[in-house]
């Protein structure tokens, strides 16, 4: 008789470019790592026993790689896939029992990107904008060419730190803008691929692959259609553009410099309003170290609404334990 396989997690962690796998791993207590979409930095949880006294603290901007997967098990590959880099910036010691709590997020997301600053770029394309931003933080920038090539009349950064304007783009055209391994990604939401053009994988998960499932759908007002407003110069008035139905359209409060922007601003806000309507957060008993923000998600065993549904994870949270345990949570939203 063949003798049955224990499902066991496996993880590599280097400090500065310096393996304490072997070290640190029977002093694990758990971890955790939360992937996000948007300019969120990804975070990195460690808790590791400290009980006899004999564990360094580490230094604060050290900088820690991870890799997650399985050392071996049934229904599941075994392997490891990286996971970035992150920066420690947050470290905690308690007790009794001792323990050492490092946090540490994506070591892209530096000071520099958080501090404010004000520019200006006139008749430039979304493209410049970026690079020029990139640029200064020391990033490469990877661009869907659909996104760089739109034309911006004008465009200011006023008091904000790039990070947040960043985001303020990525809302305003209804992409993803983020860090990553040293590059700036600015990239459709839900486009199925990454800036480069290569097609994301779609994961296929069971409702028996589940340890606890959430399906929600929510009727939700505005949804006809979206108005946004821009300011003429030549008619010196303020005139709106809808998309969709004008009858209890959603009304967006910032007013745009012309009637390019508005109506992009509009079209965005009605692709995320259409995402919307239904939400799905599993957790999965076994974790899928290869599950990302932005990934595709098929699903199969659940009630007819859910199965007939593509979904998009938005965003991921792996944990580990010190029994070997992986599990990893899944907050999904309705692909397009």
């Amino acid at each position: 008789m063949s003798k049955a396989i224990n499902n066991m997690a496996d993880w590599r962690v280097t400090l500065d470019g310096k393996d304490l796998s072997n070290r640190i791993n029977p002093r694990l207590v758990s971890l955790t790592l939360s992937e996000k979409r948007g300019d969120e930095a990804d975070q990195l949880d460690i808790v590791l026993s400290d009980t006899d006294g004999m564990l360094a603290i580490p230094k604060e901007g050290a900088v820690l790689k991870l890799q997650l997967g399985w050392k071996q098990g049934r229904d599941v590959t075994v392997g490891l896939i990286d996971k970035g880099s992150f920066k420690v910036d947050d470290v905690r010691h308690s007790g009794p029992p001792d323990q050492i709590t490092i946090r540490a997020r994506a070591a892209d997301f530096t000071s520099a990107i958080r501090n404010r600053r004000s520019q200006s770029w006139k008749k430039t394309t979304l493209g410049a904008v970026l690079r020029d931003v990139a640029g200064r933080n020391g990033l490469a920038a990877r661009i869907t060419a659909s996104l760089a090539s739109i034309a911006l009349p004008s465009i200011s950064q006023s008091r904000e730190s790039d990070i947040a304007f960043l985001r303020r783009l990525g809302r305003e055209h209804d992409a993803v803008a983020t860090i990553k391994d040293k590059n700036l990604i600015f990239a459709p939401k839900g486009a199925g691929q990454t800036s480069t053009g290569k097609a994301l994988p779609t994961l296929s998960i069971t409702k028996a692959s589940g340890d606890g499932h959430n399906w929600q759908r929510q009727k939700r007002d505005g949804q006809a259609g979206v108005t946004a407003s821009w300011h003429d110069k030549k008619a010196a008035k303020r005139k709106t553009f809808t998309v969709g139905k004008e009858d209890g359209a959603k009304k967006i409060r910032k007013v745009y410099p012309d009637e390019a922007s508005a109506k992009r601003a509009a079209v965005a806000e009605r692709d995320r309003l259409k995402r919307a309507p239904a939400t799905f957060d599993i957790r999965l008993a076994l974790g899928r170290p290869d599950a990302f923000p932005e990934a595709r998600v098929s699903a199969s065993g659940f009630k007819e609404e859910i199965d007939a549904t593509t979904w998009l994870i938005s965003e991921v949270t792996h944990r580990l334990d010190n029994r070997g345990g992986f599990t990893s949570d899944l907050r999904m939203e309705t692909a397009p």
